[in-house]
This record gives structure tokens, C-alpha cells and sequence, in this order.
């Protein structure tokens, strides 16, 4: 699904990648609050929900290759972290909806995301 698409869908402002919402393509979506998982079950082509506004999230989304990342809740990082996107070359995009409806509407629309065992083991793509 195109960027451009999930920015309608979710009604998101963007805040970084204007120029990349019509190329970027996102297979997979993340949605956590939590680093380590974010680290240990994210990949390329995959965009990241979450509510942490830090500088963290950016260097996160750096190492793990991800794609977009989506501010949710209505939060909006500062200046140095929207600094820190450009210069990743990371789109960075905002909305008001909670993360649980947002991961809702992109699953709805086709976006997959990762099925996780009991034991935190990945049994492979859903979506």
C-alpha cells in the first residue's frame, strides 16, 4: 500500500517525506511502544505506530530499516527529532486516532503484520 494511501486513510498530517508518499510502499505495520520489539520483529517495507515522540524512535527505525514512521494519540515530536527523520530521510507522519484503531484501519485495508507464538516466536505474516 502506498503511503499516500494510509495518510488518507488514517487522516494523518505528514511531517517529514512529503515528496516520498507516492513511492514508498509499506507491506507490513508495527504498532508498539516497546524498542526491543520493535528491533527484534521489524523489517524494510514495514511502518511503525507508536506514541514515543523521542529521539529513540528515529535511531530505532534507522537500525531496523523501517519505512514511515506514525505518530498516533495525537503526538507530535519536537523540532530536533522531525530534524533527525529529514535527515534519515525517514517520513514521519501524525494522526489523532488511538494506536489499537489505527493498526486497526491499516489491517483493515490490507496491511499485514507479524503473528507471534506464546513464546514471542514469529509463525509468519498475517494480512
Amino acid at each position: 500500500m502506498k503511503l499516500a494511501d494510509i495518510r488518507e486513510l488514517i487522516g494523518a498530517e505528514v511531517l517529514v517525506g512529503e515528496d516520498k508518499l507516492s513511492t514508498v510502499e509499506i507491506e507490513m505495520a508495527c504498532g508498539s511502544d516497546l524498542i526491543s520489539d520493535v528491533l527484534a520483529f521489524c523489517h524494510d517495507k514495514t511502518l511503525l505506530c507508536t506514541g514515543l515522540v523521542s529521539a529513540q524512535v528515529v535511531r530505532t527505525a534507522e537500525i531496523a530499516g523501517l519505512s514511515t514512521i506514525i505518530f498516533v494519540r495525537g503526538k507530535r515530536p519536537d523540532e530536533s527529532v522531525i530534524e533527525m527523520g529529514k535527515a534519515a530521510g525517514i517520513p514521519m507522519l501524525a494522526t489523532d486516532l488511538p494506536m489499537f484503531e489505527t493498526c486497526g484501519l491499516l489491517y483493515g485495508a490490507g496491511v499485514g503484520g507479524i503473528c507471534l507464538g506464546a513464546d514471542g516466536s514469529r509463525r509468519g505474516d498475517v494480512g
